[in-house]
């Protein structure tokens, strides 16, 4: 905290140091919070008057009372109505960004990471907290997080999954963006990794080199991310018309010890394979482990690839093959959604995709039988 609040102090203004400062009378930006005071109501009602949220209730005097000064201040010209509005307009001061968990992976601080760039390039922070998959802890964090001003609420899931929502998230009068989550109602905007094709990637990577017998570790089967990696896995299969065989799958849990443990069975297998997709990183740190310990040379006796891009992957021996999890752009991606509000006239959300580019490094090379 002492970094940021440094930061911002070099950088310019603090958000109460901007407060009263109108369009008209100087060059600083107005703000949704000068609006509010102008208008003697709260931040939220602001932006539900100039976001024509569906829904409200609010009083004509307050909406008027609200456009007349948005005008005064030049937030919007004399004849504009209100519309969709770029990112600094819309979100203002501080934006609450949630998590269930911040201690499982690195993946919670690389897509922080990003948002907060973004954020801070629009000209807000990034306000943080753990909800440590409490569902009464994560009531409590959203609600203080809504009470001291939040202009917008990032939802981060941990692990890729379709989540139910409470009722609470629809009530809110501010933005929400769901990361690495979605609803099967589809009404607030979502990112997730593009996992069926990151899988079918990796593994068209291992065919065009050669390889039929691709095996694989999985992670837990009750996860989504796990049942889409093996689905894009398949796919590149029957696009090379490679059979599939359910023998060449060893589930895993993605530790390292469960990949050194899957790696063993695979290679027991009467016609066992030439190359190996594990589906994270640290799976496949235990592959290696399996592999040298009984003599195989890495790629040259088998090919393994990764998931992930950890920060291991360039510094094993050869260096790991993998694919992205694209954390940071989906940070920043939920940053720059707020640009567009207002969901489609269907009132419902398309889930947004991003590619998990594959890095190509030395661990794969064509089959040696």
């Amino acid at each position: 905290m002492t970094k940021l609040t440094k930061t911002i102090n070099a950088k310019g203004p603090s958000l109460n140091q901007t407060k009263g400062r109108k369009g008209s009378q100087g060059n600083a930006r107005v703000t949704m919070t000068d609006v509010a005071l102008e208008a003697g109501v709260s931040q939220t009602t602001v932006s539900f008057v100039l976001g024509q949220t569906a829904g409200s209730k609010l009083p004509l005097a307050t909406r008027e009372r609200v456009l007349e000064a948005a005008r005064k201040l030049g937030y919007i010209s004399p004849v504009q109505a209100p519309t969709r509005r770029p990112l600094v307009p819309f979100v203002t001061g501080t934006i609450g960004f949630v998590v269930d968990q911040l201690a499982t992976t690195h993946d919670a601080v690389v897509a922080i990471e990003g948002a907060r760039q973004a954020a801070w390039n629009g000209g807000n922070i990034l306000l943080v907290a753990q909800m440590l998959s409490d569902p009464e802890v994560e009531a409590r964090t959203v609600e203080a997080l809504t009470k001291g001003g939040i202009s917008a609420l990032i939802y981060l899931a941990i692990f890729t999954r379709e989540l139910v929502p409470p009722s609470y998230l629809h009530e809110l009068n501010i933005p929400v963006i769901l990361l690495n989550c979605h609803t099967s109602d589809r009404r607030f905007p979502a990112v997730v990794p593009s996992e069926i094709a990151g899988g079918q990637n990796a593994t068209l990577h291992l065919v065009e080199h050669g390889h039929r017998r691709i095996g694989v570790i999985t992670g837990e089967p009750w996860q989504e991310s796990t049942r889409d990696r093996l689905q894009g896995y398949r796919r590149a299969l029957a696009t090379a018309d490679i059979p599939f065989d359910p023998e060449l799958i060893v589930e895993g849990d993605w530790s390292t010890s469960t990949g050194y443990d899957a790696t063993l069975k695979l290679l027991q297998l009467k016609d066992r394979p030439t190359a190996i997709f594990c589906q994270n990183d640290r799976m496949a740190i235990g592959c290696y482990e399996a592999l040298k310990e009984l003599g195989l040379d890495i790629p040259g006796d088998m090919s393994v690839i990764g998931y992930d891009d950890e920060e291991v992957a360039r510094h094993l021996h050869p260096a790991l093959t993998t694919s992205v999890l694209p954390h940071r752009a989906m940070g920043k991606w939920a940053i720059e959604r707020l640009e567009m509000p207002h969901p489609p006239q269907s009132n419902r959300y398309p889930i947004t995709k991003l590619e998990c580019p594959l890095v190509v490094r030395k661990s794969v090379a064509a089959p040696s039988r």
